[in-house]
């Protein structure tokens, strides 16, 4: 008996989602809950397990694909009492040569199946609304590296513990196995679009990331005229000389509007229009603050903790929020209700591969300074290894992003819809300020707080920043507020 799969909804109320690769092909055995395929939503990278037992019969979309939600993606043969009953021994046998994929930290603490648990014990339903929840345990299929003769890298630990489902282990030398190189959805399409292996590519950006760049150049090196030709533009004109071929227009790149820049891009115009922003700003003098990190990152007990000025303002926000709640509120429109949140879903923007995304902290009201800390560096190591689950992005009530890493003094930062309000930390830069009554060299950081002048009053605005600021001139502060 033959049994479709269509694309579900992923919980995000999203009407289409990319396809990134198959990680099964025609004519494979699939088991129940086995990871078949990754998808890329404007939000996160999905994976999708599989709901039926059975022989792989047809895949309905390639990668790079855009398919709507309901869409027939995979057939399976699921008939016959082989396909519905897995050889326990062949599964076992399989499980011990895979590596199971690692889950952001807050999985990474479940206990795992153990390998010589019978089937039926670790069958399951799959993570997908209306299929329920997911082991935790359930281990991704490995591709086969290609040979390349004469080439070996050394494994690097910091790539495999940051991203091990995209990093290379290394085992003998006759058995290399490995998985999708780090790279995006946009420049896999180049690669396959330029008939390039991105599997010999090699990456010269953050981590071992494979860029635009590295494509490029790679098919350059490797002299392919067939690609040369595949990646020059429809448009391009041709030339007027006798015999001539006609050649790529280099100086114009075209990028398909897709996954996490269209929506950014959708939820930014969609903000700009609907609320009133209004930005206010705030120079400070964060000379304590910046001694205080400097004497918490000289504890040894403290070592395995990054604390910065992001986790600091993060807590002062945390703080103001609950001395001036009208910035952590929304305008319920449909309603005509002003909608008060006693809760504070802190949301942290992060510049990643894929774009901006704006994950947030859920209850950061109930945590400390080194919690704080802890979180925002596993959201953002999740966010640019593109694994944020879909649901880490919804349901934020206040944002921050730190232009300051970038250098850069301030910004007049665009709320994130539904929001009231967002804080944008700029450089702390040593310079001369007024302090005591003297001029001396300081720490100074310039704040810009942009809010929905419907729900914000410009005091209500002031005050919220002047609170911030305050805590941030002088970190002690914070010890007078849960």
């Amino acid at each position: 008996m033959t049994e479709d799969f269509r694309l579900p909804d992923l919980g995000e109320g999203l009407p289409e989602a990319e396809l990134v690769q198959w990680l099964v092909a025609e004519g494979d055995r699939v088991d129940l809950n086995q990871t078949i395929a990754e998808v890329e939503t404007a939000k996160a990278v999905v994976e999708l397990p599989s709901p039926f037992a059975g022989t792989v019969t047809a895949l309905h979309a390639a990668a790079g694909d855009v398919i709507e939600v309901g869409s027939v993606l995979i057939s399976f043969d699921v008939g016959g009492a082989d396909a519905a009953t897995p050889d326990p021994g062949a599964d076992v046998a399989a499980a011990a040569a895979q590596t199971a994929r690692t889950r952001p930290a807050a999985d990474a603490e479940a206990p795992r199946a153990s390998t010589e648990a019978p089937v039926e014990e670790t069958a399951a339903t799959p993570n997908l609304v209306g299929y329920g929840a997911a082991p935790r345990s359930s281990a991704r299929p490995r591709r086969r590296a290609r040979s390349v003769s004469g080439v070996s890298a050394p494994t690097d630990t910091a790539v495999l513990e940051a991203a091990p489902h995209d990093a290379v282990t290394l085992t003998e030398p006759d058995d290399v196995t490995l998985e999708r190189p780090r790279s995006t959805p946009p420049v896999r399409a180049l690669a396959k679009k330029l008939g390039v292996d991105i599997a010999l590519v090699p990456g010269t950006g953050p981590t071992g990331l494979i860029t635009r760049d590295d494509v490029e150049a790679y098919a350059v090196h490797v002299d392919a005229p067939e690609a040369i030709e595949r990646a020059a533009p429809a448009s391009a004109p041709a030339s007027t000389g006798a015999g001539a071929a006609a050649q790529p227009d280099d100086r114009v790149v075209r990028t398909p509007i897709r996954g996490v820049r269209r929506h950014t891009a959708e939820a930014m115009v969609r903000s700009a229009f609907t609320a009133p922003h209004a930005t206010t700003f705030l120079t400070v003098d964060v000379t304590e603050t910046t001694e205080l990190i400097a004497s918490l990152r000289a504890d040894r007990g403290l070592a395995d903790h990054r604390i910065g000025i992001l986790a600091v303002a993060a807590r002062a926000v945390c703080i103001a929020l609950g001395r001036i709640p009208s910035l952590n509120s929304r305008w319920d429109d449909a309603a005509g209700e002003i909608v008060e949140h006693r809760y504070v879903n802190l949301g942290i923007a992060a510049a990643t591969a894929r774009g901006l995304v704006v994950p947030n902290i859920r209850d950061a009201q109930d945590m400390g300074l080194v919690e704080l800390a802890d979180a925002v560096r596993e959201l953002a190591d999740t966010a640019r290894a593109g694994r944020t689950a879909p649901g880490d992005m919804t349901g934020g009530t206040f944002s921050i992003t730190n232009v300051g890493v970038f250098g850069v003094d301030t910004g007049t930062p665009i709320l994130n819809p539904g929001e009231a309000g967002i804080l944008a930390l700029g450089a702390v830069r040593r310079q001369p300020w007024e302090h005591r009554g003297e001029i001396a060299l300081r720490d100074v950081m310039t704040l810009a707080l942009s809010f929905d002048h419907r729900l914000v009053d410009g005091e209500q605005g002031a005050r919220f920043l002047a609170e911030v600021g305050a805590i941030l001139r002088e970190p002690g502060r914070g010890l007078l507020y849960r």
